[in-house]
């Protein structure tokens, strides 16, 4: 399976609970912070959910 990397660009102050909880899953807690993760159904609905705080790259 490919892998992707997810890098914070926004911050996550005058989001949603559900947005900061999102981007604490992807394991994002600071800004430009990244994780690269398997690039699963599952991670790719929770990045959709944030796509406008976060930037996405193929590995």
């Amino acid at each position: 399976m490919k892998k992707i990397k997810i890098t914070q660009v926004k911050s996550v102050i005058d989001r949603s609970e559900r947005q900061k909880r999102t981007m604490i899953a992807l394991g994002l807690k600071k800004l430009n912070a990244a994780v690269e993760v398997e690039a699963t159904p599952q991670i790719l609905g929770m990045v959709t959910k944030v796509n406008h705080l976060v930037k996405v790259e193929e590995i």
